[in-house]
């Protein structure tokens, strides 16, 4: 008999579910004319009692369901990341649906259906549940992808990540299969323990590498990152800030867990992981070609996919760093990476109009004139993307690179730091465009709705309380990555 418990620990997952089912039950009983508004506040109740069942599962931490499933700090961490966030993008997509003439019934059901797999990512600890987790989440972001049926730029953008998404899946696959074949099990600390007996036989070299190319492309990471500019241009942006952001950040849960919890024994001794110069490479290439790229971007939203690229890099720093401030400041930048870049994709939702016509830098021009507030919310999210003081993005670096040279990645660290100067102009070339050029064509700056509103205060706030006040956070994160390496 299965235990209470065990359901408490898997109660976002089904908070979730349950409010996608009453979406998709609710919405032929609605006028599709009148449905936005109904359909979306019953979404956003969904995301946020899951929010409500993540703070809960303090309560009850502990494995479930035959050990597939452990609630922890560290689950708990990224179920509110990825339920918050899904939570934003359900607030600021209310004016979006109706401007953009989209269905809101199937948008919202697979945005809390999508949820349930990076949900289920973050507690996961067997590696099949894994992919079955990461495939929900992923076909749900390959048709939000494409939800602009009427625009042949995302119905290719759909049609990209769906087959670039299903062949890196295969790898990862392919690699749980070959690990089992290394160590006789798909249940992470048993491999670990097996690894521990016996050592890592060759077999197990080839799954950590495949495992890797497969969640590679899930966050973006080079050379596994080519998909990402044309999907984030042609999906409609209220999509591309939720896939930019949830779901890349389960995927960073999955990979810490399986990286760092799988070479337990390693870690402990001192000695470097086996994976450790393929992320150390990866994380190289990933800042440098990601800053290059953006550089010679004219739009704006294929400029902030490059940028995502650069990021994961940053991120994959703090992989190679020491463990536990490792750990910790992965955390930590997951948390603020995903508080400015939402709000950043938010803004350009909302300035982009009908048919996503206004992306370029160009329109830009003289937006500081024509709509102050905007202009201001979106230079908060670009500096702190640049990661100047005061803000999240500057305690974000400063806890990965520190925890990089305390490891003595001395030559990872200084690419990380000039790539982080490159980075600098590319968002700076918007604020000037937005404050110091007038603007040659007359664009029209609809009036800010509430949703939209609500979602970019949460998201400003969330960068000035992580750039200000980053110990609560940080605190939490390092008591994560202590319950992940016990």
């Amino acid at each position: 008999m299965i235990a209470t418990a065990d359901y408490i620990r898997i109660l976002p997952e089904i908070v979730l579910t349950l409010f996608g089912l009453i979406v998709m039950f609710v919405d032929p009983l609605l006028p599709e004319s009148r449905n936005v508004k109904p359909l979306g506040i019953i979404a956003l109740i969904g995301s946020l009692g899951a929010v409500a069942a993540s703070i809960y599962q303090m309560r009850y931490p502990g494995p479930a369901f035959w050990n597939f499933v452990v609630v922890d700090n560290f689950s708990i961490f990224f179920h509110l990341l990825v339920t918050i966030a899904a939570a934003l993008v359900i607030m600021a997509s209310f004016e979006y649906l109706r401007v953009q003439e989209i269905r809101a019934g199937e948008y919202f059901g697979l945005i809390l259906f999508g949820t349930v797999g990076m949900a289920l990512m973050s507690s996961a600890v067997e590696l099949v549940l894994i992919f079955i987790a990461l495939e929900i989440s992923s076909i749900s972001t390959y048709i939000l992808a494409g939800f602009r049926r009427r625009d042949a730029g995302s119905v290719e953008s759909s049609l990209k990540y769906f087959l670039l998404g299903s062949f890196a899946t295969a790898f990862f696959l392919y690699g749980i299969a070959l690990m089992f074949g290394a160590t006789g099990s798909t249940d992470i600390p048993q491999i670990a323990s097996a690894l521990r007996l016996n050592g890592a036989p060759l077999l197990a070299y080839v799954a950590y590498a495949l495992m890797f190319v497969g969640l590679g492309f899930k966050i973006a990471s080079a050379p596994f990152h080519v998909w990402t500019p044309d999907v984030y241009e042609g999906a409609p942006s209220p999509v591309v800030a939720f896939m930019s952001t949830a779901p890349k950040m389960a995927v960073f849960a999955v990979l810490l867990r399986i990286l760092f919890v799988t070479e337990s024994p390693s870690l402990l001794a001192g000695s470097r992981p086996v994976w450790f110069w393929w992320v150390w490479g990866s994380a190289a290439v990933s800042m440098t070609l990601g800053n290059l790229g953006a550089l010679v971007q004219n739009n704006v939203k294929r400029m902030l996919a490059y940028s995502a690229i650069a990021h994961a890099g940053y991120l994959l720093v703090a992989f190679a760093a020491a463990p536990e401030a490792g750990i910790s400041a992965a955390m930590f930048y997951a948390a603020s990476y995903t508080a400015m870049n939402l709000g950043a994709f938010i803004v350009v939702s909302h300035f982009a109009n009908a048919g996503e016509r206004y992306v370029t830098l160009d329109d830009y021009t003289g937006l500081g004139r024509r709509s102050p507030l905007l202009a201001m919310t979106l230079t908060i999210f670009l500096i702190s993307l640049i990661g100047i003081p005061a803000t999240a993005g500057f305690f974000a670096k400063f806890y990965v690179f520190s925890a990089a040279l305390k490891a003595n990645l001395v030559w990872l660290t200084i690419i990380a730091v000039v790539n982080s100067a490159i980075g600098a102009y590319y968002y700076l070339r918007v604020i000037v465009a937005m404050y110091m050029r007038d603007s040659t064509q007359e664009i029209p700056v609809m009036r800010v709705p509430a949703g939209v509103t609500a979602t970019l205060l949460c998201s400003v706030a969330a960068v000035i309380y992580l750039g200000i006040l980053p110990g609560r956070v940080l605190e939490f994160a390092t008591r994560s990555a202590q319950s992940l390496l016990r």
